[in-house]
C-alpha cells in the first residue's frame, strides 16, 4: 500500500457515496438493500453502477468501492434469491467495479493519456475495494450507527454471519477489503479472527463509525477498537466513516497513538452526496 501510494504522490483519493449518487440518477433504493438493489439482475442498473464508478474516477478518485455494503447472503435469501443466486450477486458488485477501472484505463489508453488531475499523472492503478458493511447494516434498523447489537449476538455470531460473504467477495478478485461503519469492538473481533481463519492475504482496511471524539458508536473507546484492528497483519489502515466532521481529528490522533507508524491512518468523516471524493493520508 505505501509503494502504491508513493506512485499516487504520497495520497490517495477515495470516491465518495455511492448510494446518493444513484439516487441522484434516478435510482430507487427505498429498498433494505439500499444501494445493493442495483446489483439485482438489470443491465440498467448495473449500466448506472458503472456509470457512478467512472464518474467518480474522472473526478480523480484512486480507490473505488464496491456496492457491496449492504449486500449479504441473508439479505438477499429475504429478497427470494437462492445461497447461489446470492453468491453471484455479491460477486458482480466487484466485477461491475472491474468493469469500471477497465473502461476507464482503456479511455486513458486510447488517449495515450498522460495529462494531470489535482496535480497528479493519471496513471497510477486504481484500486477497488470490496465493501463489507456491518452486521448493522443488514438489520436495515440503525443498528450500525448505535453498536448495540444485543446480549445474543457474540463474536462467533457475527462470524457465522461474514463468513462465507467474506470468502465470495476476496474471491472476485477486488486489490482491498473495506470493512466499514464499524460499530463496536465485537465487530472489529470478529473480522480479524475471519481475516487470519481464512487465510486471506488481500489487505484490509477497517472504517469505525463514531458518536464523539473518543468513542465508537456502541461506546467503546476507539483506541481499544483500533488495537484490535492493528493486531492483525492484514490491517493496512484503520479510519473512520459516517462520523461528525468536528469529531475527525480528534480521533485520527487516537489512531495514530495506536497505530504502528510504518502503516497508514485513514481519516473520512462523511459520505458526500456530490462527486467530491475523499483524501485519504
Amino acid at each position: 500500500m505505501r509503494e502504491w501510494l508513493e506512485k499516487c504522490g504520497g495520497y490517495a483519493v477515495i470516491d465518495g457515496g455511492l448510494a446518493t449518487e444513484l439516487e441522484r440518477h434516478g435510482a430507487d433504493l427505498k429498498d433494505p438493500l439500499w444501494s445493493a438493489k442495483c446489483l439485482l439482475t438489470n443491465s440498467t442498473s448495473h449500466h448506472l453502477l458503472r456509470k457512478v464508478h467512472l464518474d467518480y474516477l474522472d473526478a480523480g478518485a484512486n480507490i473505488i468501492i464496491t456496492a457491496s455494503y449492504q449486500a449479504t447472503l441473508q439479505g438477499f435469501e429475504a429478497k427470494g434469491f437462492s445461497r447461489e443466486e446470492g453468491e453471484a450477486l455479491l460477486r458482480s458488485s466487484v466485477e461491475i467495479a472491474r468493469e469500471a477501472r477497465d473502461i476507464y484505463n482503456g479511455r486513458c489508453t486510447k488517449n495515450s493519456c498522460d495529462r494531470i488531475r489535482n496535480g497528479r499523472s493519471c496513471t497510477p492503478p486504481i484500486l477497488i475495494a470490496a465493501s463489507v458493511g456491518s452486521y448493522g447494516a443488514y438489520l436495515a434498523d440503525g443498528s450500525e450507527y448505535r453498536g448495540d447489537y444485543g446480549d445474543a449476538v457474540t463474536v462467533e455470531t457475527l462470524k457465522d454471519f461474514h463468513r462465507r460473504r467474506l470468502q465470495i467477495l476476496a474471491d472476485s478478485g477486488p486489490d482491498l477489503i473495506a470493512f466499514e461503519t464499524i460499530p463496536n469492538k465485537l465487530e472489529a473481533q470478529a473480522y480479524v479472527e475471519l481475516l487470519e481463519e481464512e487465510g486471506i492475504e488481500i489487505p484490509a482496511w477497517f472504517s469505525f463509525s463514531c458518536k464523539d471524539g473518543s468513542n465508537v458508536a456502541s461506546g467503546d473507546s476507539i483506541s481499544e477498537c483500533a488495537s484490535i484492528a492493528d493486531s492483525c497483519e492484514r490491517v493496512a489502515a484503520i479510519g473512520v466513516n459516517c462520523t461528525a466532521p468536528r469529531y475527525i481529528h480528534s480521533l485520527v490522533e487516537s489512531i495514530a497513538k495506536v497505530r504502528d507508524s510504518s502503516n497508514l491512518v485513514m481519516p473520512w468523516g462523511l459520505y458526500y452526496s456530490k462527486i467530491d471524493p475523499m483524501l485519504v493520508l
